[in-house]
């Protein structure tokens, strides 16, 4: 005689990791497979910290960048290769609007930050000559990576976060958990929806004085959702506010107070599409957002006065009502 399955239940597990907090809620028949589980997804962010973080001084990352310069191509791990080939692939299709290049940026505008003070115009340039997303070559034969420029650093904050739930989930999945959802600090992605819902329910409402929504919650599976915007982070020079989010083209934060909430089919996609659409023109963010398959976007801007406007697929979500 068969033995009965226990029924579903529900778990939920927190790790601190790449200076957030990574939470994992999943549906599992016991509490050691939920464990064993989401243990082995918070390894695998781990095992990802230590490949794309551009704080830990030996981080592949950074010893690829510790390269720039001097000629010499670098084997890459599958993983950072994977996601250096999306973000340059993403590079080229937003003529650099996102490009993982602008370490020595990101950089610069974290020392501005802190001395509340904007770089020289010398210091600027000098960081400027050292980005591009057209120095970094990748060598798709053999898997490596040439940084052409010296002093060239890669920063991954961008799109990191969107990869690393993307492969707890995989994990997850290995592991035999079908209904799952990874939250990296407010880079989701979700999978089957929980036991007799329509999806899982987010929440994509924040609002203050100058940032509004609308309170909107939506059902999701099987898709990522990620959120850019200077809502919390960003700092106010000789008049002007700039968000912590990095503008290629000018080097500095961006100053058009707009926050793009992005839903897509995973959270890689989510993550850098957020980031891109922060710094395009409004206009080429919503084409960008309907030509990416499954994704969708809202954009609200707060230049004279708070404006939205959503992408075909972001109001065709399934709202809660």
């Amino acid at each position: 005689m068969a033995r009965k399955k226990l029924p579903l239940q529900r778990y939920e597990y927190s790790h601190p990791q790449m200076g957030t907090i990574f939470r994992i809620v999943l549906y599992a028949r016991s509490v050691p497979q939920a464990q064993a589980a989401a243990q082995a997804a918070f390894n695998r962010v781990d095992q990802l910290n230590q490949i794309m973080s551009d704080y830990i001084p030996d981080s592949e990352l950074n010893q690829l960048s510790a390269s720039a310069g001097t000629g010499k191509e670098v084997k890459l791990s599958p993983d950072l290769w994977q996601v250096l080939q999306i973000s340059q692939e993403v590079a080229r299709k937003t003529q650099g609007a996102f490009d993982v290049t602008v370490g020595p940026l990101v950089q610069l505008w974290r020392r501005s930050r802190r001395q509340q003070q904007l770089p020289s115009p010398e210091v600027l340039a000098k960081a400027k000559a050292a980005t591009g997303y057209q120095h970094l070559h990748l060598n798709k034969k053999n898997q490596t990576a040439k940084l052409l420029v010296s002093g060239m650093q890669l920063d991954l904050g961008a799109i990191g976060k969107g990869y690393a739930v993307d492969e707890a989930m995989e994990v997850l999945r290995q592991k035999g958990i079908k209904i799952a959802l990874v939250d990296g600090g407010g880079n989701i992605r979700v999978s089957k929806a929980p036991p007799g819902t329509k999806g899982w329910v987010l929440d994509l409402s924040i609002s203050n004085e100058t940032d509004h929504i609308g309170g909107k919650q939506i059902y999701l599976k099987h898709g990522g959702v990620a959120t850019s915007g200077d809502l919390y982070q960003f700092v106010e020079l000789n008049g002007l506010r700039y968000s912590h989010i990095i503008n290629p083209f000018t080097g500095l934060g961006l100053t058009d107070q707009r926050r793009v909430t992005i839903v897509a089919k995973n959270g890689t996609n989510a993550d850098w599409l957020s980031t891109a659409l922060s710094v395009l023109p409004i206009k080429q963010a919503l084409t960008l957002a309907n030509r990416t398959p499954k994704a969708g976007a809202a954009i609200v801007s707060n230049i004279n006065g708070t404006t939205q406007q959503q992408s075909r697929r972001f109001r065709q979500l399934k709202w809660v009502k």
